[in-house]
């Protein structure tokens, strides 16, 4: 053993010929291509890396893999990313990290690195390439089949050491032949670095792929850091193994207390000696051959096994001088840093102490059956094995090898090979495992969760406040909701718990396991859709023009919209009164193309729009409107628009902004599962159509003067009615709608042609002071003549009756989306909340939106809390028409109740607003007409 670190000589699979240079706790360290930041640490005898998230206590490397409970480190450079386990990370020339202290940090600057995915199907998907899991795949690919073969560590081979012989061969070289074979094959897939994570129903597995190359340095620029697979298999091979169970005792979670077989792992795969005074603590055969093996690399091994009987394997022990304590366990450590000694006891015997840097822990083996419990694989609690199995079978799914509780090597063959096995030394005859959960001592310090600082006497409070299932007990104790997951802890805390409620632990089952199996990072999941790939900015063809004309913008669904023209001096309330003047008293003009727009073809499409609407449009005429409205099948507002017949089996549609993709969505859902016998056919036409709304009084006098072939009087162009024209060769679709109550033509263009026809109107209209406006201005015309929003002013317990809208309710269609909804008793409540408006006493209040409704009782006092609500504000404005704020609000009764006083509160002070129609201004609707 070296004297300046824990490296031996002989062992391990790194390059010593090449050094790197890493950075933990700003102190410099070196390390080896092949080596992971914990098995580097180590090297240099560190061991503690951070301090738990609850008491503060050192936490240490606990394990060789993804089953370590404790040895989180914050990763600095070469990119940022908190809270990963010291033995996964592979190490990296210039590794910059630290350890956590309870919690990580996010990082400060955004990563840059590309996340993909990559869709794949195959006949087989065997997960995990041990000895099991290269067979399966080995036997998959002679039977001619597609194979993905995923193993999560950097190379193949599993748990094996290399010390076993496997065909007569060195196991290591059997697994490099076997490699061979399958890469050969054209139709095998062979991903190292690759955890599958999730495992759901008919075949489908996501994998996460560490896209490194073969020496950990990071990934070129032209490469994604992770790809998820989204793998298809029509058969799933389980083959990931099993974790070591650890044994509960006092003060267990100090550094320097480590699993057996991972203190074996990082000897073998790192060339490590995790520590010089070594302490086993077993009641399981397989941590005699750490022992073994870590006494042959020069360190001084003691035996501690919790059976009274000696089993075979300890032979070599012997042979080695080896102390071999039986019926002997641990009671108890000490230390600060990292242990220091261990407290022994057995039956009849005073306690003592043996001074140790290292003890090994092993109480048997959890079979990794989480992907099989992913598709509701039912567990079965195996006595011989003290945990959990595969207890049945599954359509589409295997489980082999060690992950199926088969523990020798000889029988993960067999399994993994269907029977054409290669043969494998005997072993010596096991002894049966000692399920031992913990040790007698202080429950308060015997951790089960060392990751969550979760104990004994955790779970004892747990069954004390009556809390029975397992289940529950996970829930008030956090046990197994760490990083990893309960890998280590899961079962331990079910033992635990049948012991203190006296049952048994089969007779209580275990937690359910769930994805994602090891953490998964959200960019990784998000992949490339980051950003604007994320949520696409949408902008309209006269996005440039706005920006131009110093529009200020909102986001509409994924679109930018104008939202308002401030002039200079002016902020966003003067600049909309403007706005809101300038329509109703000459002309205005707003880009409303974001508005959804479904073309909807075939002989069944008026059908289809029976069915959809609550009102007819079967019945509208071609060259004719009518607006609608889209239900639930409860009932409930989903979505309105006007529809336009421009055929007899031609309609267009339209939809809110936000609700275009749902809404089409929505309709394709009923044609294609429930409707297929109709014969219609869907398309948004949304980007195609620029839609602008000419509003005002003097908006046919614009129109006039740039269609001159178009007759735009009320008689020949009546409302909700459309026209074809064209401008110059360019075909123009204009329609009688008005979402403002004001005199008002949509123009529709080709997406093209927008920049030029908007220009035309704008050049017609100055000399009727034509004015631009955004959507804060359309919203404050519509809410004054008591149009809603959907989405605003409802927020899904909300009916068409509710708005004030039973004239767009079909009494006579036979059945529409919605319909027996409406003859529940709750949709015909006298006090279900109505649309209406509301109008501060003062004048002077604008109502924050959402502000909720009160009403005094009769003796002007406020009922004692929780105060009684009549309703809510859905929205709010300054009217330049009206002179003052108004509201529009849905409340209990509300149309029974106009000319009531009720309360809002704003500011800690409660304002008085009366109630009234939700229709404001022209409530006879004069102005529509111009």
């Amino acid at each position: 053993m070296s004297s300046t670190d824990s490296r031996v000589e002989g062992y391990g699979r790194v390059d010593r010929t090449r050094t790197l240079t890493f950075t933990f706790d700003g102190q410099e360290y070196t390390g080896h291509p092949g080596d992971t930041l914990a098995s580097a640490l180590l090297a240099h005898g560190v061991h503690r890396v951070g301090s738990s998230v609850k008491f503060g206590r050192p936490r240490g490397i606990g394990a060789a893999w993804t089953e370590d409970a404790t040895g989180l480190v914050q990763v600095e450079e070469p990119f940022p990313e908190p809270m990963l386990l010291a033995s996964t990370i592979e190490l990296v020339d210039g590794l910059v990290a630290r350890g956590v202290s309870g919690q990580g940090r996010l990082a400060e600057v955004p990563d840059t690195a590309r996340y993909d995915r990559k869709h794949t199907h195959c006949d087989t998907l065997v997960i995990g390439a041990g000895p099991a899991g290269l067979l399966a795949a080995r036997t998959a690919v002679r039977a001619g089949e597609s194979v993905v073969l995923v193993d999560d560590r950097p190379t193949p081979g599993g748990s094996l050491t290399g010390t076993e012989r496997i065909g007569g061969r060195p196991a290591l070289q059997f697994v490099a032949d076997t490699v061979v074979e399958l890469t050969a094959h054209p139709e095998v897939l062979h991903l190292q670095r690759t955890t599958a994570f999730g495992h759901y129903d008919d075949g489908f597995v996501l994998a996460l792929e560490r896209r490194t190359d073969h020496l950990g340095t990071a990934a070129p620029r032209h490469r994604s850091r992770q790809r998820v697979h989204r793998i298809r298999a029509e058969q799933v091979v389980v083959a990931t193994g099993a974790h070591e169970r650890p044994i509960v005792f006092t003060d267990n979670d100090r550094p320097g207390i480590m699993l057996a077989a991972s203190a074996r792992d990082y000897l073998h795969r790192y060339g490590v000696v995790a520590g010089r005074e070594i302490v086993v603590f077993t009641s399981d055969d397989a941590a005699y051959s750490a022992a073994a093996d870590l006494a042959a690399a020069g360190a001084a091994v003691t035996v501690v096994d919790a059976r009274t009987d000696v089993p075979a394997v300890a032979a070599g022990c012997v042979r080695q001088r080896i102390p071999v304590h039986c019926g002997v366990v641990v009671v108890g450590t000490t230390g600060e840093e990292r242990i220091r000694q261990v407290q022994l006891a057995a039956p009849g015997e005073k306690p003592w102490t043996l001074p140790c840097d290292l003890l090994l822990v092993s109480g048997g083996w959890n079979p990794t059956a989480h992907l099989f419990s992913h598709v509701k694989g039912a567990l079965a609690y195996d006595p011989a094995l003290g945990a959990f199995r595969p207890g049945d079978t599954l359509p589409g799914v295997s489980v082999v090898g060690a992950a199926n509780g088969t523990l020798d090597l000889a029988g993960c063959l067999r399994e993994g090979a269907g029977g054409d096995a290669p043969s494998t030394a005997p072993e010596p005859e096991r002894l049966p495992t000692k399920v031992l959960w913990r040790t007698a001592g202080d429950a308060d310090r015997q951790f089960v969760d060392i990751q969550r600082d979760a104990t004994v006497a955790d779970i004892a409070r747990a069954v004390g406040a009556g809390i029975r299932s397992v289940e529950h007990v996970k829930r008030y104790t956090t046990i197994g909701t760490a990083h990893d997951q309960g890998k280590t802890s899961g079962v331990i805390a079910s033992g635990i718990t049948a012991d203190i409620l006296g049952t048994t632990v089969d007779a209580l089952g275990t937690t359910t396991f769930r994805p994602p199996y090891t953490p998964v990072a959200f960019a990784a999941l998000a992949g490339r859709e980051r950003g604007q790939l994320f949520d696409p900015v949408r902008t309209t063809a006269l996005h440039d023009w706005h920006v131009a004309a110093g529009a200020e913008f909102e986001d509409v669904g994924q679109w930018k919209r104008a939202r308002h023209y401030p002039r200079p001096g002016e902020d966003m309330e003067a600049a909309v009164l403007r706005e809101c003047a300038a329509v109703r008293t000459g002309v205005g003009i707003l880009d409303g193309s974001t508005l959804g727009k479904i073309d909807v073809q075939g002989p069944d499409a008026a059908v289809l729009l029976d069915r959809v609407y609550t009102n007819m449009m079967s019945s509208l005429k071609v060259g004719r409107v009518r607006y609608g409205v889209m239900c639930g099948n409860d009932g409930m507002v989903i979505d309105d628009g006007t529809v336009l017949r421009l055929a007899e089996d031609r309609f267009l549609v339209t939809t809110t902004t936000g609700g275009a993709a749902p809404i089409l969505d929505h309709l394709e859902e009923w044609v294609q599962t429930e409707w297929p016998e109709l014969r219609v056919h869907l398309a948004s036409v949304t980007e195609q159509w620029a839609v602008f709304p000419v509003v005002g009084p003097r908006s046919r006098d614009v129109l006039g003067e740039v269609f001159p072939g178009l007759d735009v009087s009320n008689e020949a162009f009546p409302f909700m009615s459309w026209r074809d024209t064209e401008l110059d060769g360019v075909p123009v679709r204009i329609a009688r709608i008005s979402f403002s109550g004001e005199l008002a033509y949509e123009v529709n263009v080709s997406s093209w042609y927008a920049r030029s026809l908007w220009l035309r109107l704008l050049d017609a209209g100055a000399k009727y002071g034509i004015t631009p406006y955004g959507t804060e201005t359309m919203h404050v015309l519509r809410a004054e003549k008591g149009y809603p929003i959907i989405g605003q002013d409802t927020d899904g317990t909300v009916t068409p009756h509710d708005l004030g809208m039973e004239w767009a309710v079909s009494k006579k269609k036979p059945d529409f989306l919605g319909r027996r909804s409406f003859a529940r008793p709750a949709n015909h409540d006298p006090l279900r909340k109505q649309l209406v408006s509301l109008l501060p006493t003062d004048a002077r209040t604008k109502l924050p939106e959402g502000s909720q409704i009160v009403e005094f009782r009769a003796d002007g006092v406020l009922p004692p809390p929780p105060v009684p609500m009549l309703g809510h504000v859905t929205s709010s404005y300054h009217s330049a028409e009206l002179g003052r704020p108004f509201a529009l609000a849905l409340v209990k009764g509300g149309r029974a109740r106009v000319g009531d006083v009720v309360h809002v509160p704003v500011a800690g002070v409660l304002v008085p607003a009366e109630i009234g129609s939700s229709v404001l201004v022209d409530p006879e609707g004069t102005r529509r007409d111009g």
